[in-house]
């Protein structure tokens, strides 16, 4: 009897431990968020994986077909240029040219932005004039100034002599009777886009590490919300979610200095209400996307902050504030994928 008494006790004591370090075990796993860290969530949001898109379900083989066709110069008139010719994956998605050079030697109007985290945008072009990233990936091709490609028709009558792409089209495309097409073409070149997301040390801040961040970038933080930069700059990808008049309080070209006075989505709508107004851009890993602006004007990121502070915000920023809030968007350098 005195045996069964000593081993219930003993129980009840292991058991109650187990619960102590059940409740602390508990405790550790919910963060304890400050301020800044709530409204940094709420504004920006957590950066998914991939960016999902229903009419264009993701496939290892559509992937596979897209990531090989992005690094294809037969996808160009005179087989020198590939979609990653302008949109470097090794240099974060661009080419640091203020405009980029075509298949014949001429230069595009405006800047080569990243691709990667343009899937979350709200639209694609400076302009906004293609939907999402499927829709873009044909305009380039087809585009006399840069790939140079004839027709549609041409660009599947290349692939189509290709023994590698027609396997690796029909295993991306399985049920279609001619799955060498250049919608099939533009929707696995945009399912591989859909996975270049960048996480960085500031969506771990979001997450909940207090510490991602240094007192610096913090500080830079708060300032972006503070002096109003979020009005542009918000989401997933940190801008890219609106439309928006470059040069709200004063003309941006007195600033940029730019060689040309570009109208925006003006030349594509025709709307007056839509003159030098652009899609914001993403600020994830502005810090290695220069140059910067619509027609790659200013190639220094302190100089860029300025320039927006002035003409969007009607603000004089200091130095200490925009070395600051340049300490904050080199944050949001992110990881590049591994297997690019």
């Amino acid at each position: 009897m005195k045996k069964l008494l000593i081993l219930g006790i003993v129980s009840l004591l292991f058991l109650g431990c187990n619960d102590t370090k059940k409740q602390k075990k508990d405790t550790q796993v919910v963060p304890e968020y400050t301020a800044l860290q709530q409204s940094a969530k709420s504004i920006f949001g957590k950066l998914p994986l991939i960016a999902e898109n229903s009419a264009n379900p993701i496939s290892n083989e559509k992937v596979l077909l897209g990531k090989t066709l992005f690094f294809e110069n037969r996808l160009s008139k005179d087989n020198t240029e590939s979609c990653n010719t302008c949109h470097n994956l090794k240099t974060y998605g661009v080419d640091n040219l203020s405009t980029s050079p075509g298949n014949d030697g001429g230069f595009g109007a405006r800047n080569s932005p990243s691709v990667y985290n343009a899937a979350l945008h709200i639209a694609q072009f400076w302009d906004g004039r293609e939907p999402d990233v499927e829709a873009q990936a044909g305009g380039p091709m087809l585009n006399p100034v840069e790939m140079a490609m004839p027709s549609e028709k041409k660009v599947i009558s290349r692939l189509s002599k290709i023994e590698s792409y027609q396997k690796l089209f029909k295993d991306a495309y399985p049920e279609d009777k001619d799955p060498i097409s250049f919608k099939n073409i533009k929707n696995a070149i945009g399912a591989f886009e859909r996975k270049l997301i960048t996480p960085s040390k500031f969506d771990n801040f979001i997450a909940g590490d207090v510490n991602a961040l240094t007192k610096t970038e913090k500080e830079g933080l708060q300032l972006f919300i503070d002096k109003g930069c979020i009005a542009c700059h918000s989401g997933k990808a940190i801008g890219g979610n609106i439309f928006q008049k470059f040069g709200v309080y004063d003309d941006y070209w007195k600033y940029t200095k730019s060689k040309k006075i570009d109208n925006g989505k003006y030349d594509v709508t025709k709307k007056e209400s839509d003159k030098y107004v652009f899609k914001s851009a993403s600020l994830r890993n502005v810090a290695k996307t220069y140059p910067y602006f619509h027609d790659g004007s200013v190639s220094n990121l302190d100089e860029a902050v300025k320039i927006m502070g002035k003409v969007q915000l009607n603000k004089d920023l200091t130095v200490e504030e925009t070395t600051a809030i340049v300490a904050f968007l080199n944050s949001l350098t992110g990881e590049l994928p591994k297997d690019i």
